[in-house]
C-alpha cells in the first residue's frame, strides 16, 4: 500500500476555480492562494446567509486507540460517496497543527484514498491562519506585559496573570518559563510559559465567531489577568481588541480545497479538543450548509468529548441542528476496550470484541440523548476478520442502530457507498429532534454533574477545594451561566485512561475550572491536561525530507 503522501502526490487535482464552479460562489468572492487553495470572501456569506440550509452530518467515534479510528478519513470518504450518489455534498474539517505533524500524531487530512489535497500544504503552513492566531495571541500578551511595565494603570497583579504565550510547535522546554529578567527596563519579572497555538482562546473565538464584529466582541471579553483586589482584566481593558481583530481579517475567511475526487472541502480552524470544543469554524460549517444538500463535518476525540461539545457548545452558540450522527467504530478499538493488548489488536479475539462492545453501545445511547439519529460506520482495517465484522453488525442491529461497513481508506468513494446510503436513509426516515443536554442557566456544579452522570455514566462528581473556590469566584463575577467544556482523557468514558470499555461505579474528579470568557464557556479540568505537548524520542520530523525539485517525502 502506498503512503498517504504518495497517494496525495498522484492526485489529479482540479484548479480550485473549477471546484468553485460547482458551488454558488461568485468569482470575485474567491481569494486565491496559489492554484489549488482559496479563501472565500465574507461577501459570500453576506449574500448566502438567507438561503435554506442543507442537512448537517456529524462524524464522531467510540473511545479510540492512540492511533485514532479514522474520523477524518470517514468524513472525507462519506462526502465523496454522497457526491458519487449524485448528492451535492461539501466537507468541513479542522486545520492540522504543525506540532503534532512533526511529533507523532500526524496530520488531519484523512488517509489512504479518502484525503483532502493538496495534502502537503494543508499539513504545513496552509494559508497562514495559525500564524495569524499565534501573532494575535502574542500581541495581546505583549500589551499585557507592557501595561504592567508602563506604570501598571490597571492595577494588575503579576501573580494572577492567566494569559500565557503560544507557539504552533511541540516544545516541552517552554511549558514553564520566567520572563522579564534583566533589570527594570526589561519588563516585570514573573513566571509564565507557552501553550501550543491550538490551545489559544483566540483559536476558540475564531471557530465560534459569526463574523468580524462577533470576533471583536469575543476578543474584548477575554480575561487575561486579575487585579490586586480580584477583579478581571480583559483585552478590552488593554484596548487590544481592535488591533487583534485586524490581524485576523484574512484568517476569519474559510479556506476551500478539495478531496482526491474533487469534492469541495472547507478546512478552517482547529481548536484543542480538550480545553476547547475541537470543531472546525462556525463560519465554514454555516457556509457549507448554504452551498450543499449535505454538509459532513467531524468533532475531535470520541463522542463523549467531541460529540457532546459539538452539541452543547457549537450547536448551542450557532443555532445548528444535526440531522444525523455517524459513530466511527473499529474492530481494533473495540478489542482494546475489551481488554486485548494493544500490540495484539490484529489478532482475532471474539471474547475481547464482545467485552468491548458496550463502549459502542454507550455512545449510541448518548447520541440518542440529544435527539439525533445515529449510524454506526465500521471503519475496516486489513486485519479485521469477517467473523468480527459480522459480530458488530448483528449487535448494532439488535440495538436498532443503522450500521454500515466503510472501506473508504482503501477504495475512496466506492468504499463508502453503503455508509452514504444508510446516512441518506436515516435522514429521510428518522427525523432529528435535536436538543442540548442542559440549560446554561443551571449552577456550574449541576451542569458538570449532568454531563458526568448522563454522558460518561459516572456516579457523580468530586470537586477539589480549589475547583469549589473557583466556581464560587466565577459565579460571583457573573460567569456562572456559561456552558461547560469538559477536559478529560479521550481514551475512557471516565477520567481514568485505564478504565476502558463501559466502566461503572466511578466518580469524575474536577480539579480545576478555567474561564474562556471570549469563547463563552468554562473549562472543567479532570486529570492531567497538557496544553504544550512534547516531541517523542524520535519525532516524525526525523523521517521528513525534500529534494532539489521540491518533492516532499516522509510526511505520513
Amino acid at each position: 500500500m502506498k503512503t498517504d503522501i504518495q497517494i496525495a502526490q498522484e492526485a489529479k487535482m482540479q484548479p480550485i476555480m473549477e471546484v468553485v464552479k460547482g458551488l454558488d460562489i461568485m468569482e470575485d468572492e474567491v481569494e486565491l492562494y496559489g492554484k489549488y487553495k482559496a479563501k472565500i470572501s465574507l461577501d459570500a456569506w453576506a449574500r448566502l446567509k438567507n438561503k435554506p440550509d442543507g442537512k448537517l452530518i456529524l462524524v464522531t467515534a467510540i473511545n479510540p486507540t492512540a492511533a485514532g479510528e479514522g474520523k477524518s478519513t470517514t468524513t472525507v470518504g462519506l462526502g465523496m460517496a454522497l457526491n458519487k450518489l449524485n448528492k451535492k455534498a461539501v466537507i468541513a474539517l479542522r486545520e492540522p497543527s504543525l506540532g503534532p505533524c512533526f511529533g507523532i500524531k500526524g496530520g488531519a487530512a484523512g488517509g489512504g484514498y479518502a484525503q483532502i489535497v493538496p495534502m502537503e500544504d494543508i499539513n504545513l503552513h496552509f494559508t497562514g491562519d495559525f500564524h495569524a492566531i499565534t501573532t494575535t495571541h502574542n500581541l495581546l500578551a505583549a500589551m499585557l506585559d507592557n501595561s504592567m511595565q508602563q506604570g501598571n494603570p490597571l492595577n494588575i497583579d503579576p501573580r494572577q496573570v492567566v494569559l500565557r504565550r503560544v507557539l504552533d510547535m511541540n516544545d516541552r522546554a517552554l511549558r514553564k518559563t520566567v520572563i522579564g529578567l534583566g533589570g527594570r527596563t526589561e519588563g516585570v519579572p514573573r513566571e509564565s510559559g507557552f501553550d501550543i497555538t491550538v490551545a489559544s482562546e483566540i483559536m476558540a473565538c475564531l471557530c465560534l465567531a459569526e463574523d468580524l464584529t462577533d470576533l471583536k466582541a469575543r476578543f474584548s471579553r477575554i480575561v487575561v489577568a486579575y487585579t490586586y483586589d480580584g477583579k478581571p482584566v480583559t483585552a478590552k481593558d488593554l484596548e487590544a481588541q481592535g488591533a487583534m481583530t485586524l490581524l485576523m481579517k484574512d484568517a476569519i475567511k474559510p479556506n476551500l480545497v478539495q478531496t482526491l475526487e474533487n469534492t469541495p472541502a472547507f478546512v478552517h480552524g482547529g481548536p484543542f479538543a480538550n480545553i476547547a470544543h475541537g470543531c472546525n469554524s462556525v463560519m465554514a460549517t454555516k457556509m457549507g450548509l448554504k452551498l450543499a444538500d449535505y454538509l459532513v463535518t467531524e468533532a475531535g476525540f470520541g463522542a463523549d468529548l467531541g460529540a457532546e461539545k459539538f452539541y452543547d457548545l457549537k450547536c448551542r452558540f450557532a443555532g445548528l441542528k444535526p440531522a444525523v450522527t455517524v459513530i466511527v467504530a473499529t474492530v481494533r478499538a473495540l478489542k482494546l476496550n475489551g481488554g486485548q493488548a494493544k500490540n495484539d489488536l490484529g489478532t482475532e479475539n471474539m471474547a475481547a470484541l464482545a467485552q468491548g462492545l458496550p463502549n459502542l453501545e454507550k455512545h449510541i445511547e448518548n447520541v440518542a440523548k440529544f435527539g439525533v439519529p445515529a449510524v454506526v460506520a465500521i471503519n475496516r482495517f486489513p486485519t479485521d476478520t469477517e467473523a468480527e465484522l459480522d459480530f458488530i453488525r448483528k449487535r448494532c442491529e439488535e440495538l436498532g442502530a443503522e450500521v454500515a461497513l466503510s472501506e473508504v481508506w482503501a477504495d475512496g468513494s466506492a468504499g463508502g457507498i453503503e455508509l452514504a446510503e444508510k446516512v441518506i436513509k436515516s435522514i429521510e426516515t428518522r427525523p432529528s429532534n435535536f436538543k442540548v443536554l442542559y440549560e446554561a442557566e443551571l449552577p456550574i456544579q449541576d451542569k458538570i454533574n449532568k454531563i458526568a452522570t448522563e454522558v460518561y455514566g459516572a456516579n457523580g462528581v468530586i470537586f477539589t477545594k480549589e475547583a469549589e473556590k473557583t466556581i464560587e469566584k466565577y459565579t460571583e463575577l457573573g460567569y456562572g451561566n456559561l456552558p461547560i467544556c469538559m477536559a478529560k482523557t479521550q481514551y475512557s468514558l471516565s477520567d481514568d485512561p485505564a478504565l476502558l470499555g463501559r466502566p461503572t461505579n466511578f466518580d469524575i474528579t474536577v480539579r480545576e475550572i478555567r474561564l474562556s470568557a471570549g469563547a463563552g464557556f468554562l473549562v472543567a479540568i479532570t486529570g492531567a491536561i497538557m496544553t504544550m505537548p512534547g516531541l517523542p524520542k524520535r519525532p516524525a520530523a526525523c523521517n521528513m525530507d525534500i529534494d532539489e525539485n521540491g518533492k516532499i517525502t516522509g510526511l505520513f
